[in-house]
């Protein structure tokens, strides 16, 4: 379970009630999850939320409203079930499918026994003032339903880490082409706001493969009222972006395979010089984000580690062409188990179309070099739980380092200068890392200095990737060789 964050300046009066209705709505969400799929009971929750956000719809005879739901949620009433689903049909955005018609096929039908669970539910949503927190609680138990499926959302923390390393600023476009529940949309436009005082001028676009996780976003974004513009369902390898963006933020899957469609057509920009291979969809991805980016853009996302390392002639010419590009700014080392679903060790990838030195950006002048920061350790124990998490001290630790390592000036005080932290961070030039046949994981890099037992850890943790790409390859000529055989 994580650890719920109560705004900061409420009163305790607030917090009171707002832990009250949290605990009321997780345990209804329980009750409601025993009877039916457990993330169509998490996008119920959300679907309410976002009634109880959106009162000012005007009455539609035989449509019932947010306050007749309370009303009948306070008198006990028996038929919630059917009564809800018909106000969530109606009310809920729906999802253009790409060919001008709309769809409301992701509101999951209501078994019978539901009306006591969402009774309990409205009147939980409806005696709290800002339904802020409860709707970030209910993403969170969305995503930890969905982890099996490999449809997580970005953990708040590494949402805000990912935001905050490509700084998007006020008038920016911005896309994230696996959005989910658009999380790192509402984060970067969180981002500008603190910062400018007032609602940003940006232009937010989020696209996602699933018709449900799409609604998802729809809802999160209307009801912190921001404006964005989630596409049509659609798989975002399909076909190229055809627009450019400042800032291109993505939680990419890892390790798909297969994920080439059929009519993949040679003169696929992305592909003008390698067409990704069809067994792993990790360079793929990583040439969509290349090829979105606008003149001066700049990306975040994340990528497994054996990416870095690969010595698979497609991989390994991928890094040598990003950094033949000096399109690679800075990678990070994320700490092991910190998605919660998964033990796959991960880097965070930060792209720079033009590292030179701006009045707006930057003073120090980091063409050619890349910095590395290891925070493969930078990680806290979640409390009443064995999960971890970066933490906001670990978070703040990185960010602080990059913008230093920039010579940022986005806080107006004069830069301060860098230097290479052993074990944390290090700066090197685009030659160096050719000479290590372009691998870019930042614990090859950024490493602790020598002792008998930071020697045996490095040259542990050393033989465990070399283990890992070797398995990598072996899954690879595997997956090869079955196509292969298929053709025969």
């Amino acid at each position: 379970m994580t650890e719920t964050r109560i705004p900061q300046g409420s009163s305790p009066a607030d917090d009171k009630a707002m832990h009250g209705a949290l605990a009321q709505v997780r345990q209804e969400r329980a009750r409601l999850s025993r009877q039916m799929n457990a993330p169509d009971a998490a996008r119920i929750v959300l679907g309410l939320l976002y009634l109880n956000r959106t009162a000012r719809f005007a009455a539609e005879p035989g449509i019932p409203t947010w306050g007749w739901l309370v009303s009948e949620a306070q008198k006990g009433s028996s038929s919630m079930g059917p009564a809800v689903r018909k106000c969530l049909a109606r009310r809920l955005p729906s999802i253009d499918t790409g060919d001008g018609s709309t769809t409301h096929d992701s509101i999951p039908a209501l078994p019978p026994g539901a009306d006591a669970p969402l009774r309990g539910i409205i009147r939980a949503i409806s005696s709290v003032q800002h339904v802020g927190t409860l709707l970030d609680e209910s993403l969170r138990d969305l995503s930890a339903d969905q982890a099996r499926e490999d449809r997580y959302f970005t953990p708040d923390d590494i949402a805000r880490l990912m935001v905050g390393t490509v700084a998007p600023q006020d008038g920016n476009s911005v896309l994230d082409p696996v959005c989910g529940s658009g999380g790192l949309l509402v984060e970067a436009h969180r981002y500008v706001r603190d910062r400018v005082g007032l609602d940003p001028n940006m232009s937010l676009r989020g696209r996602d493969r699933h018709t449900q996780t799409s609604q998802v976003a729809l809802m999160n974004v209307s009801v912190r009222g921001i404006e964005a513009h989630i596409y049509p369902p659609r798989d975002s390898l399909a076909e190229a972006e055809p627009d450019r963006y400042d800032i291109v933020l993505a939680n990419l899957p890892f390790n798909q395979r297969d994920w080439a469609p059929e009519d993949q057509v040679s003169s696929d920009p992305r592909w003008s010089e390698e067409t990704a291979p069809k067994s792993s969809a990790n360079s793929a991805w990583i040439q969509h984000v290349r090829h979105a980016l606008a003149e001066q853009g700049r990306a975040a996302f994340l990528m497994a580690d054996t990416v870095a390392t690969s010595s698979q002639p497609a991989t390994r010419r991928l890094r040598e062409r990003l950094l033949r590009e000096d399109l690679v700014e800075c990678v990070i080392s994320l700490p092991p188990r910190i998605f919660g679903h998964t033990d796959t060790t991960a880097c965070l990838w930060v792209l720079n179309k033009d590292k030179s030195p701006r009045p707006d950006w930057n003073v120090v002048d980091r063409r050619g070099h890349v910095l590395f920061i290891n925070a493969r350790r930078a990680f806290e124990a979640v409390p009443r739980s064995r999960a971890r998490r970066l933490g906001e001290k670990h978070c703040k630790h990185i960010l602080a380092t990059l913008a230093i390592w920039r010579g940022s000036t986005d806080n107006g005080d004069a830069p301060t200068d860098y230097r290479d932290e052993p074990g944390w961070s290090r700066s090197c030039s685009t030659k160096e890392v050719a000479g290590d046949d372009y691998k870019v994981l930042p614990t090859r890099w950024a490493t602790e200095p020598l002792d008998p037992e930071c020697d045996t850890r490095r040259r542990i943790d050393q033989l465990k990737q070399e283990l890992i790409d070797d398995l990598t390859q072996v899954h690879t000529l595997e997956t090869q060789l079955l196509d292969a055989l298929e053709e025969i």
